[in-house]
């Protein structure tokens, strides 16, 4: 069986499968009922398959222009699947294709994940890392409102996508309504072709390492594992701690936010899944081995975590194996199943939900994490040319009753040189970044009370 956990993104529709369900369908028509009799035993209503007959002869003999007919039962097609939830579509043959390659890793487009929102209108789920909608300042949450000159209300999630992809190096404005401002924001945005790399790795200071994962894709768990080596080659041994950041990672491949997962987890489910179908119920497991030994992690997390950046953050939470660090994610706890058909188009059909651990279900609710963060920005405090005062600068101050081990008058005034160096080896993203240095700084404290309880036993 095939899932897939992906928001249609604006660069190409949906993601790359291991396999694919192909689904025949019979109908065993009786004329002379009104009712008739389908595979699954459930009753088909004729009366408003009639009506269907009705709609589609009135509009062929009275609509002002001449409609194809083929058009007309794509449409019919397309209105029944949008009808269902955001999530399930049907695809033609180019986006089929489109879908086919969608976890190589390199795209055409604008580099942004999106969903249709209740309005009608598109919603950001979010910018991709190194992408021109990143540059451009796009940004989780923003509805759009327009595509150039074209207002998106009435258009399908598909039909927008198709506009906002096209020819690298053209450029194209988007009109988007943010939260925090007080009226539409115009954007430009020129279109690349998006090479997406899913894995990134960083050491934010000795023992201490900082993943980033943009999206999950079939080679994900290979960059993973890539990652955490150069950081331990970097570091020359293993690591104490490591801030897994999946913030505005809109997903991707089930299977690789299941080894994801599995990399840090030595036992237990992971995550599974219940539909309707039989084949829809899935379980996944742990297997015993955890890539960093049991070292502290702290995960990072926001609006635009959604789908298989949820699975990991709630199967991490669930076996308490880190903390989960920031916003309220997205809540895409829904599963989307691809089944060909024999016009060489596919439907992208929701057919079970996901489930944590613990047996939560994430869909509309997201993984709430254990600390909440405020979107807050650090920035290093401007020097001034006084000294802060201390005890020993005091007229009349007592000595510290040792009068062997006195300290040489030298070394209590500051030395310029060391607290430079300091500065300067000081991680440039814990420095910048709000929620890695809180992140950072939690990691450390964990290491702390580690290391006394040992001491203690």
């Amino acid at each position: 069986m095939h899932v897939s956990f992906r928001h249609l993104p604006a660069f190409f529709v949906g993601v790359v499968l291991s396999s694919f369900i192909v689904l025949g369908s019979s109908v065993l028509a009786n004329r002379d009922s009104s009712e008739v009799m389908g595979d699954s035993d459930q009753l088909i209503p004729f009366e408003d398959l009639r009506a269907f007959s009705e709609v589609f002869h009135r509009i062929k003999n009275d609509y002002v222009e001449e409609v194809d007919d083929s058009k007309l039962l794509q449409s019919a097609i397309k209105g029944m699947l949008n009808g269902l939830d955001p999530h399930s579509s049907y695809l033609d043959e180019e986006e089929y294709r489109d879908l086919q390659v969608g976890t190589s890793g390199e795209f055409g487009g604008l580099g942004i994940e999106v969903g249709m929102d209740e309005s009608g209108l598109v919603k950001v789920v979010s910018p991709i890392d190194d992408t021109p909608a990143q540059r451009a300042g796009i940004q989780p949450g923003d509805l759009i409102l327009r595509l150039d000159e074209t207002p998106v209300k009435g258009l399908t999630l598909n039909e927008a996508v198709k506009i906002m992809r096209g020819e690298p190096g053209t450029i194209i404005t988007l009109t988007v309504v943010r939260e925090t401002q007080d009226k539409p924001l115009k954007i430009q945005i020129e279109r690349d072709i998006i090479k997406v790399k899913s894995v990134k790795q960083q050491l934010l200071t000795p023992n201490y390492g900082y993943i980033r994962i943009s999206h999950f894709q079939s080679h994900t768990e290979d960059d993973l594992e890539k990652a955490i080596t150069a950081l331990e080659t970097e570091n020359s041994g293993k690591l104490q701690g490591v801030v897994l950041d999946l913030r505005n990672n809109p997903g991707g491949v089930l299977n690789a936010a299941v080894d994801v997962s599995d990399a840090f987890l030595t036992e237990g489910l992971i995550v599974y899944t219940k539909g309707r179908v039989e084949d829809s119920s899935l379980e996944f497991k742990a297997n015993a081995n955890d890539r960093l030994a049991g070292a502290p992690m702290v995960v990072l997390v926001n609006s635009g975590s959604a789908s298989a950046s949820e699975i990991v953050a709630g199967a991490l939470q669930d076996h308490k194996r880190a903390i989960i660090m920031g916003n309220k994610t997205f809540g895409k706890g829904s599963v989307q199943t691809i089944l060909p058909m024999h016009n060489n188009g596919a439907l992208k059909l929701t057919t079970a939900r996901y489930y944590t651990p613990s047996g939560r279900s994430i869909q509309a609710e997201g993984i709430v994490p254990d600390i909440t963060l405020n979107k807050l920005q650090i920035s290093t405090a401007e020097t001034d040319d006084f000294e802060d005062v201390t005890e020993s600068q005091l007229i009349g101050h007592l000595d510290k009753g040792n009068k062997v081990e006195e300290m040489p008058e030298k070394e209590s005034q500051p030395v310029e040189s060391n607290e430079k160096v300091d500065k300067k080896e000081e991680p440039e993203l814990a420095m910048t970044d709000y929620a890695v240095h809180e992140a950072l700084n939690l990691l450390k404290g964990l290491n702390i009370i580690r290391t006394q309880k040992a001491q203690q036993h």
